[in-house]
């Protein structure tokens, strides 16, 4: 895969959405893979093992916030960087930090914010050896990997913190 900066796999029911950031992804070097929903992007995790998976929230079948539950269950794809794209407002933001989704984007989105919070995911170290110290420290895992010295860096929000307005 000589020039490419890594997989992304990108989950939203809306078709032109996908389109937009799979072109926006694509010229910054990303391969992409699309799902139209959390059902379909549970089929194909395990065939195109993305390096970071970014869901929307409302998707039919299964919505963003179940599909990172089950992701993050799975021994298999629980290490996988996960971003939540979504237009949900302050009230559906609770469900994102339970997700253990790793960041959140609202939309409307800049797409250099988009970009650059796909380069963060894809550069930070597997999610099984942050929440599992060998040394058997007292994390315990529940915080989302942005808040690890991430919090300030822009396009990168605490899964949970309110988002800015848009």
């Amino acid at each position: 895969m000589s020039g490419v900066s890594g997989r992304v796999l990108v989950v939203d029911d809306n078709k032109v959405i996908r389109q937009l950031i799979r072109v926006n992804l694509e010229l910054e070097g990303f391969e992409v893979v699309t799902a139209a929903d959390g059902a379909e992007c549970l089929d194909v995790v395990h065939r195109v093992r993305p390096d970071v998976v970014t869901l929307d929230v409302v998707m039919p079948r299964l919505d963003g916030i179940k599909t990172a539950e089950r992701l993050r269950a799975d021994p298999r794809t629980s290490h996988l960087p996960v971003a939540i794209i979504s237009a949900c407002g302050e009230h559906e933001v609770a469900g994102v930090a339970g997700s253990g989704a790793d960041a959140f984007l609202a939309k409307p989105f800049e797409p250099a914010e988009l970009v650059r919070v796909v380069h963060q995911l894809m550069q930070r170290e597997p999610r099984e050896r942050r929440e599992r110290p060998e040394s058997g420290g007292p994390d315990g895992g529940d915080e989302p990997a942005a808040a690890e010295g991430r919090q300030d860096e822009p396009g990168t929000r605490r899964a949970g913190s309110t988002p800015g307005t848009h």
